[in-house]
């Protein structure tokens, strides 16, 4: 009996979790899960954009200044930089 208890207990969990990551974009249901959807739709925020390249803050704030070619793009005064144009950047200036 108590076995039967365990798969009832585990078929709520289950189905509450299905159920609550079904809710999760009830009112709009065409929105991009943007942590599984393509790079290309990843945008970094200027502050972050260390924690991307795996260097210190200092170290990111010298590199943008010095590379003012980085790929970004300004949207309400607010600088991001496409993730996957910043891994292409990155790539042909280590070339």
């Amino acid at each position: 009996m108590d076995l039967g208890l365990m798969w009832i207990a585990a078929g709520f969990a289950a189905f509450g979790y299905f159920i609550g990551d079904g809710l999760k974009n009830f009112k709009n249901p065409d929105s991009v899960d943007v942590l599984e959807s393509d790079d290309s739709l990843v945008l970094i925020k200027e502050k972050e954009i260390h924690h991307f390249l795996g260097i210190a803050k200092e170290d990111a704030r010298t590199l943008l200044k010095d590379y003012p070619d980085i790929p970004h793009m300004t949207i309400n005064n607010n600088i991001y930089y496409p993730k996957a144009k910043l891994r292409e950047w990155m790539k042909s200036e280590i070339k």
